[in-house]
């Protein structure tokens, strides 16, 4: 496999990346908050304030904020227009959603259930111009018809519990990608930042052939270096990273090793680049050259087939964020509860990191362009936008 250099000739201008950029298949593998962060009205603001004078922490907040995101696409063309001008600035035709992640293994089941059919009621809203993507020509008509694809995904599988047939369940209201675990340790296997960093149990095994059956992406992103091993030894479709980094170039527990990455494009897997920048890069500022470190690092080791981007963030702020404005004094939740998103002082997600060129999802063509810069071609860049997601999308979804 032929070596890039770090510092290329650039073969489009600024201009005709974002020309590309507005013309190409466009998809972002992780954008976790799409349907539940994408908009905050006057109206969200308002009842915003109300949740706050009232005691109540971020996450007692979330849900209500959620089902009102819902009622204002039905009933307020401004806000509409408002979460569809998101999408139109960013120029991404598709984008995976998450709805299962960290969070209390008691509550996990309703709160995925409750989130997917937030996203269906938002896309029935729009559905002039937005579509659930549940194969892979969905995401061709997308990109062809003008509209916006989400594809539902799980950055978790507590959802399930110890049932395998409720994989069936979700799989049936859309579920298309599901990642093994998240930081922590489940019934399924071990997460990237637990003590003791182990791999797939049986049940776990059981858990991916079930994937496998029902044509539903596995995704190690948070995952175990081992889980990820684990599951390609069994799986019966590639494997991919739908959101993650490389930490041959900035070590962070999230990362993954070249090794790991090697055997995922050998597989015919996929490997999506974040911008979250304390784990692009070890200083409070990252910039969108960090970003393009890790892309050329990766397509140096996999292969120009197999690299993509799944940003994970939507907007302001060091983590996956959202375009809600919470107030800074606001608690993500209520003292006293255990942390099960997982990450530590370590894991550089405080507000000291911070990214700049990219502020909220309407700055997404700035990563075509900076991608150009560093000379990809443009038969590169479509791949790198969406053609690589698209091949594995197909190959394993239909």
């Amino acid at each position: 496999m032929a070596t890039r250099t770090n510092v290329r000739n650039a073969v489009l201008s600024a201009e005709e990346a974002r020309q590309l950029h507005s013309e190409a298949l466009v998809i972002d593998s992780q954008q976790p908050p799409v349907t539940n962060g994408f908009l905050f009205t006057e109206n969200m603001r308002e009842a915003l304030n109300e949740y706050h004078a009232m005691g109540m922490t971020r996450n007692e907040a979330t849900p209500l904020l959620q089902s009102m995101a819902t009622h204002e696409v039905k009933t307020n063309a401004a806000a509409r227009e408002q979460y569809l001008g998101l999408w139109a600035a960013s120029g991404v035709n598709v984008a995976g959603g998450t709805y299962a992640g960290p969070g209390p293994f008691d509550t996990a089941f309703e709160k995925s259930i409750t989130g997917i059919a937030q996203a269906r009621a938002m896309i029935d809203a729009m559905d002039d111009r937005m579509l659930m993507v549940r194969k892979a020509e969905d995401i061709e008509r997308a990109h062809r018809e003008g509209k916006y694809g989400v594809v539902i995904d799980f950055q978790e599988t507590t959802p399930f519990s110890d049932k395998l047939e409720r994989i069936d369940l979700f799989h049936n209201m859309g579920l298309r990608m599901c990642q093994l675990t998240y930081n922590l340790g489940t019934l399924v296997g071990d997460g990237c930042t637990e003590i003791h960093k182990s791999g797939l149990t049986y049940f776990g095994q059981a858990v991916v052939q079930r994937l496998n059956e029902l044509d539903i992406i596995v995704d190690v992103s948070h995952c175990s270096e081992q889980v990820g091993w684990d599951a390609m030894e069994i799986s019966t479709s590639p494997v991919i990273v739908s959101h993650s980094c490389s930490a041959a170039i900035a070590y962070h527990d999230r990362g993954k090793s070249d090794e790991l990455a090697r055997a995922i494009a050998n597989q015919g897997g996929f490997f999506g680049v974040v911008i979250i920048p304390g784990f692009i890069q070890t200083t409070p500022e990252a910039t969108l050259d960090d970003f393009v470190d890790h892309v050329v690092h990766l397509v140096d080791v996999m292969g120009i087939d197999h690299v993509g981007v799944g940003t994970d963030k939507a907007g302001p702020g060091p983590g996956t964020d959202s375009l809600i404005e919470w107030p800074s004094d606001m608690p993500t939740e209520r003292p006293g509860v255990f942390n099960y998103s997982g990450f530590r002082d370590e894991h550089r997600i405080s507000n000291e990191y911070h990214i700049v060129g990219y502020d909220d999802f309407s700055d997404w063509p700035n990563l075509t362009v900076k991608l150009a810069e560093r000379g990809f071609n443009e038969d590169e860049l479509r791949k790198l936008l969406g053609q690589n997601y698209l091949r594995v999308f197909r190959e394993v979804v239909g």
